[in-house]
């Protein structure tokens, strides 16, 4: 019996052995393996700091394929054909306001700028005033003159030809009075800014298409998308349907500036759905809606660029190309800062060779000393100063008018 009960002992024993050894080496194998957490705390931060390692890694390379996606789409974009690319953009319909703005009509513009650059205390015809209203003129009064003209930006032939013209006139060499002083001055300086110069926009004139198209170009900082806009508020007032065309693709608030000031008098704009799009692509999609919708005027804002940048200056011509496949281009307008003087001479000349200009803007024309601009402007170009804008108002963009500047920069 004790025998027996000896054995089970044994058995039982050796059977415990067994399973204890067999839990230990599983143990040792999962932990070789790394199936088993280890209980050391040295161990525990050293496989977090791994662990925090390779997501670090892991997300890194995600950024990387992101980038690369993003510049194989861009690549995409950029090889494909105007119309392929067009079919990204679509025509954003101006916000519905719950009432929309009535712009101000052409005829109050006229008379508000006129009285605004009276009174803006214009320094250049003042100062030819004054020194033509002497008495005796000596020789020192007549290079004061020139010297005037020089500083307002008249350009040097102009300024030349004008003293010309008043030392062989009577009634300034002679003892004469002021006002005939002033009113010969006013007819010299009309008939250099061109007192019969044809300035209608084309879209205008009785023979014109239908859309009109209007290209917008100038450099950086003149305030090109602004008065494109408001140049749609102006054919507003007249009672035209307008539409506008974000082919300004480089700078990313551009569409949305242009489509605020389509929203307030209920513009619509056509812009790409993507930024970085091709502006030339933009263009030819705004000018299919234009033709589409049969509106009155179609304008095409550009991207701003430096003159002395060939790419960009030949990236123009492929704008005008792309839209005259849809339409014709009635006009090109150069927008123009004046106070920049004689470099935005060198500006619209480069402008002008490029893509053929039609006319000018002169934004930021405020009575200040430079506007002698207004005449160089013509007489290096051959084409007229068309808009001018004095101030940051919605409705501070009219037609220009010789009499009108004339007698502003003479008050």
């Amino acid at each position: 019996m004790l025998a027996v009960i000896g054995v089970i002992v044994v058995a039982v024993v050796l059977i415990a052995a067994g399973v204890w050894w067999s839990k230990s080496r599983k143990r040792d194998l999962d932990r070789a393996l790394g199936q088993v957490a280890p209980d050391d705390r040295k161990t525990r931060e050293a496989k977090a700091a791994a662990d925090a390692r390779l997501a670090a890694e892991a997300a890194a390379a995600s950024v990387s394929a992101d980038d690369a996606v993003a510049v194989e789409e861009h690549d995409k974009v950029a090889e494909q054909t105007p119309a392929q690319s067009a079919s990204r953009s679509e025509a954003q319909p101006a916000a519905q306001p719950s009432a929309a703005e009535t712009p101000e009509s052409v005829g109050s513009r006229l008379t508000r700028l006129k009285a605004k650059l009276a009174k803006s205390g214009n320094p250049f015809g003042k100062a030819l005033f004054n020194i033509l209203a002497k008495d005796n003129l000596s020789e020192s009064d007549w290079e004061d003159v020139e010297d005037t003209l020089l500083l307002a930006d008249v350009g040097a032939d102009a300024s030349a030809q004008l003293v010309d013209d008043l030392r062989t006139d009577a009634r300034i060499t002679g003892k004469t009075d002021p006002e005939a002083v002033r009113a010969t001055l006013k007819e010299k300086l009309l008939d250099l800014v061109g007192r019969d110069t044809d300035r209608r926009l084309n879209a205008e004139k009785p023979d014109a298409n239908k859309p009109s198209v209007i290209i917008m170009v100038g450099v950086n900082g003149t305030g090109k998308t602004t008065t494109a806009g408001k140049l749609a508020r102006l054919f507003v007032a007249e009672g035209k349907q307008v539409m506008m065309g974000a082919a300004d693709t480089f700078r990313a608030a551009a569409a949305d500036q242009l489509e605020t000031w389509g929203a307030r008098v209920n513009v619509p704009v056509v812009r790409s759905d993507k930024d970085g799009a091709d502006p030339a692509s933009v263009a030819f999609e705004a000018s299919a809606k234009a033709k589409e919708s049969n509106v009155d005027v179609l304008i095409i804002d550009t991207a701003g660029r430096l003159q002395n940048k060939a790419n960009l200056m030949d990236e123009l011509g492929k704008i005008r190309r792309v839209t005259e496949k849809n339409l014709p281009v009635d006009e090109v307008l150069l927008v123009l800062d004046a106070t920049t003087g004689q470099n935005g001479m060198t500006q619209a000349k480069v402008f002008a060779e490029a893509i053929g200009i039609t006319g000018v803007v002169l934004s930021k024309l405020d009575g200040s000393a430079k506007g002698g601009i207004v005449i160089s402007v013509q007489k290096e170009l051959g084409v007229p100063v068309k808009l001018v804008g004095l101030g940051e108002g919605p409705d501070d963009l009219a037609p220009f008018d010789p009499e009108g500047f004339v007698d502003g920069i003479l008050s």
